[in-house]
């Protein structure tokens, strides 16, 4: 963790001073799975009337003193005016995602294929039992796993800010 001088930095006139990220080594994992159920697309409404306020609910659970920053991309139900609205009230800052970056996604990069690679094969008798076992595969990922992935995901937003953005090849 940067403390003091270590963490200084230089911003023209008018520019925001960039976020001092901190990684919490108290909790690290999974915090949440709400299944679409009957709907197939997510939208704002869905979104903000049943998603986020699970997470949220979540989140204060495990430390209603601490600050919410929320990372999320860019799909519209997560930049429309409706969620961004919903979020200002609820005090949760935004952490940005560059555009078509799903480089940058612990979802894409780590549980989606972790899940994915543990539930191959399997056939599910229901929606539910599907949604069910997709749980239990993101919980039984160990703690040493998921501070990989975190500490994957601080790399990989390194490169693309040394790439100034542009798409790179992971090595």
């Amino acid at each position: 963790m940067n403390r003091g001088f270590t963490s200084a930095v230089w911003v023209f006139q008018g520019e925001e001073k960039p976020t001092n990220v901190i990684r919490s080594r108290k909790r690290c994992g999974h915090i949440a799975t709400i299944p679409l159920n009957e709907q197939s697309t997510v939208t704002a409404d869905w979104y903000t009337t049943i998603c986020l306020p699970k997470v949220i609910t979540e989140l204060r659970k495990i430390n209603p003193e601490r600050r919410i920053i929320l990372h999320r991309d860019n799909a519209s139900s997560h930049t429309a005016q409706k969620t961004r609205q919903y979020l200002t009230e609820e005090n949760v800052e935004l952490l940005d995602h560059p555009p078509y970056s799903p480089d940058l996604s612990p979802n894409d990069f780590f549980t989606f294929a972790k899940t994915k690679n543990r539930l191959r094969g399997q056939r599910f008798q229901s929606p539910e039992e599907a949604v069910d076992a997709f749980k239990t595969a993101v919980l039984d990922l160990p703690t040493n796993e998921w501070n990989k992935c975190f500490g994957n995901w601080f790399e990989r937003m390194q490169m693309c800010i040394n790439h100034r953005g542009e798409y790179f090849e992971k090595q």
